[in-house]
């Protein structure tokens, strides 16, 4: 290869995303598998820690915290990947509260209230947008911050998100939705283990992918957006 090939290749965006929506959602599968598994574990050993209302108490309280912690990585993830084919600011900014804010709701709270629902469950839908904004915001502004910041960094840093946050992501994610649904009605989840295991895969998989990947870069590629 010649110095000017190498200086070529040198320039080329690490991070490039040529792939259809369902291409992306294949890729981030086993991410959601191990995630939504592991999330399972960390729930039987919560299981056997108490019994009835303390469960339930103990679960509410850790749901908050992972769903807080999740806008974090999704408000992360959405502006970086947006910053990578736009510098619209105000796009920017629309696009990093809207898009985490959306996607997070239904990872956490809307799927696993449907999948109570599907059981026959009389599940409460809580939504924390609403009852907890003043708590909500600081985490979804600083995750906005921190894409922002990433963005400006070297590429590496960008590519050491992209291998490593997904996976995080995605497990926060499981473990915000499978706390939901203890919480707030799916006390017996180990009877319908299989269920709850194949229905929170993609509860956390497709609206993960789309919030991180597939909706920032949709926007921001959006020519119509861009002027």
């Amino acid at each position: 290869m010649s110095e000017h090939d190498h200086q070529h290749d040198s320039n080329k965006p690490v991070l490039e995303h040529h792939h259809t929506v369902w291409a992306e959602i294949l890729c981030h599968l086993p991410y959601a598998i191990f995630s939504v598994a592991f999330a399972l574990i960390c729930l039987s050993f919560l299981s056997y820690s108490g019994t009835g209302s303390d469960i339930a108490s103990m679960t509410y309280r850790l749901f908050h915290n992972f769903h807080y912690l999740h806008l974090l990585f999704a408000a992360t993830g959405t502006v970086l990947t947006f910053r990578r084919y736009s510098q619209n600011i105000f796009l920017g900014i629309i696009v990093g509260f809207l898009v985490p804010a959306i996607f997070c709701t239904i990872s956490d709270a809307f799927l696993p209230y449907l999948g109570g629902k599907l059981v026959n469950l009389n599940m409460h839908f809580h939504w924390c947008f609403l009852t907890h904004l003043d708590t909500v915001l600081p985490f979804l502004f600083v995750g906005m911050l921190n894409g922002w910041v990433m963005s400006s960094h070297a590429s590496n840093l960008q590519l050491f998100y992209s291998l490593g946050f997904h996976f995080i992501h995605i497990l926060i994610s499981s473990m915000a939705a499978v706390l939901y649904l203890v919480s707030f009605g799916f006390y017996d989840w180990w009877a319908k283990m299989g269920f709850v295991f194949v229905f929170l895969i993609g509860a956390v998989l497709i609206p993960c992918t789309l919030s991180d990947i597939v909706v920032p870069m949709l926007f921001a590629k959006n020519k119509k957006l861009k002027k």
